[in-house]
């Protein structure tokens, strides 16, 4: 291995333990299964890995991460729903069960949230990171006036989801 290839695999590595989190949370988001969101984590990696020679440094490797761990989960959602032909169960958990049965209210926050269009979901699961609108535009490829509307939107959705 060449001296040039070594340093971007270690870079590679490197920037991806840095920002583990982002795969994890990500695939929560669009899974509900954990063998599927295992699944959706090694995708996320092979893209990563595949785009990572035309990552530009300029940028931050978190918003680069993000945008790459999206378009794979959207992707693959679109491909499960085709494969099954059928619907997404609305009322599936997005937590673990450990976890839902500890905190009724987040249980039912991740519900609401579930029931989200795949781009909805991005943008709530961005905001709950506390990313910018400016952040969130860039990693979406949308306005940051589009994501004000669309969050404003989704707040209000979910608020009435929870509290009818």
């Amino acid at each position: 291995m060449s001296d040039l290839n070594e340093q971007l695999s270690r870079s590679f590595i490197q920037q991806m333990d840095q920002n583990a989190g982002i795969l994890f949370k990500v695939a929560q988001t669009y899974c509900w299964d954990k063998e599927d969101q295992k699944d959706l984590i090694q995708e996320i990696s092979i893209q990563a890995w595949r785009s990572f020679p035309r990552f530009n440094p300029e940028f931050k490797f978190s918003t680069w991460l993000y945008r790459v761990a999206l378009n794979v989960a959207i992707s693959h959602i679109r491909k499960e729903v085709k494969r099954k032909s059928e619907p997404l169960d609305e009322e599936y958990n997005l937590l673990p069960e450990e976890e839902s049965q500890g905190d009724e209210n987040i249980s039912e926050l991740y519900k609401a949230i579930g029931k989200q269009s795949e781009i909805n979901k991005a943008i709530i699961l961005l905001h709950l990171e506390e990313k910018s609108y400016a952040e969130i535009a860039e990693i979406l490829g949308i306005s940051e006036s589009n994501v004000g509307t669309k969050l404003n939107r989704i707040k209000k959705e979910i608020k009435n989801q929870l509290n009818p």
